[in-house]
């Protein structure tokens, strides 16, 4: 449809809702305003591809926009709501005038009774054009008036760590849309913990978005969402909806979700003691020993059943063996692995630290192999007040075994 149809029948634009649920009341904590173009009373036409059609003048997405916001909020006064509003926003237009404009408009609903800490300002960075301190100032300036902040499309994009922690805002909304709902991408894993990471140093919170199925759901669930959206939940309507509507349907899934979580930490305690037995067994019948290589291909040997990589490191992280792995033909060593480091990796020390504290084994989590180009766990156990023995174990293993996947 042509743009300037669009702005000539604005009465056909309405304000559709979606809601966005709170991780731990259960209940709809908010909503995301959206405007769809309506046809006719069947036949409606989403907005997103107007809104960022930059060829399209700035006065008519602007005009729309206006014309959305006023009436999701004339809307949200008029019921007596008391739920969060998410407001979409094109930051280029918003920045011209420092966002002035903007909030003139919203204090004109202020005056109606709505407060600015129901406001929540969604503002896809990626897009910005211009001076990055300028979109801090609006941030800081929206900020300091009780508006929230969100970054929209986080996760989907290539958005910069360091250029979240410098904007500091309250929302980060991660993007499953990309996702498949049976397959969540390994290198997503590593980009979501960095994010979490951060969210979590900054004081943000994470909104998962494009939630449109049950796995994406406990996916996002597992991986720190305090707040979830998507059309699993909730497709987006021209009205708000009961605040509980669907907490008796989470309440099961979380149920699932913590009865599923459950069984896995007990199956890797499981294997941990077990690991722990067998480990302990060979190295009583090695008794002194002296000779790393020796050792190392005797516990690959005990454990071929289980792994598929062994080596032998010191508390700084350098490679004191060679590696054991389990080919074809059985096990090779490779001597060349000796003096790498490997303290570069994450949780490599704080688990050195734990082993020595607690005296015994620890299992890693999941994570992608650089070599193997699966996913693997790896048993790390403490030999002597200087050296740990790592054992590589394979997602063959890990498939065939309930819960450790």
């Amino acid at each position: 449809m042509d743009a300037l149809d669009i702005v000539m029948q604005k009465e056909k634009v309405v304000a559709h809702f979606q809601p966005i649920v709170s991780a731990d009341t259960l209940e709809i904590t908010g909503y995301e305003v959206m405007g769809r173009f309506h046809e006719n009373d069947t036949e409606s036409m989403s907005l997103r591809a107007f809104f960022q059609d930059h060829s399209i003048p700035d006065e008519y997405r602007q005009e729309v926009e206006d014309h959305i916001h006023d009436q999701a909020l004339n809307a949200y006064l008029e019921e007596g709501r008391d739920e969060v509003l998410f407001l979409n926003v094109d930051v280029n237009l918003l920045v011209q005038d420092g966002g002035e404009s903007f909030v003139e408009r919203l204090k004109e609903f202020q005056e109606k009774g709505l407060t600015f800490d129901k406001i929540v300002l969604e503002l896809k960075e990626h897009h910005f054009i211009g001076d990055q301190s300028q979109l801090k100032h609006f941030v800081q300036y929206a900020q300091s008036l009780g508006i929230k902040v969100a970054l929209d499309d986080v996760g989907k994009n290539t958005t910069n760590l360091d250029q979240i922690a410098y904007l500091m805002p309250n929302i980060i909304k991660v993007d499953l849309a990309f996702t498949e709902e049976n397959s969540i991408p390994s290198m997503f894993r590593d980009v979501l913990h960095s994010l979490s990471m951060l969210s979590r140093k900054i004081g943000a919170s994470l909104l998962f978005e494009e939630v449109n199925g049950f796995n994406q759901l406990n996916y996002a669930w597992r991986n720190g969402a305090r707040y979830f959206q998507g059309d699993y939940l909730r497709k987006p309507r021209n009205e708000f909806s009961d605040k509980q509507m669907l907490t008796e349907v989470l309440r099961k899934d979380f149920h699932h979700f913590i009865t599923l979580e459950r069984k896995k930490m007990e199956a890797q305690i499981e294997l941990m003691t077990s690991m722990n037995k067998r480990l302990g067994a060979i190295l009583k019948k090695e008794g002194q020993w002296s000779d790393v290589d020796a050792l190392t291909m005797n516990i690959a040997n005990a454990l071929e059943d289980i792994s598929f990589r062994v080596y032998i490191c010191d508390h700084e992280g350098y490679q004191k063996s060679g590696n054991a792995l389990k080919e074809i033909e059985g096990w090779t060593y490779h001597p060349e692995g000796r003096n790498r480091n490997w303290s570069w990796r994450p949780y490599f020390l704080e688990n050195i630290v734990r082993m020595n504290f607690e005296k015994r084994g620890i299992l890693s989590d999941l994570y992608s192999d650089i070599h193997q180009n699966e996913m693997i766990r790896t048993y790390s156990h403490p030999l002597t007040d200087d050296l740990y023995v790592f054992i590589d174990i394979p997602y063959e293993y890990l498939f065939e075994k309930d819960h450790l996947i």
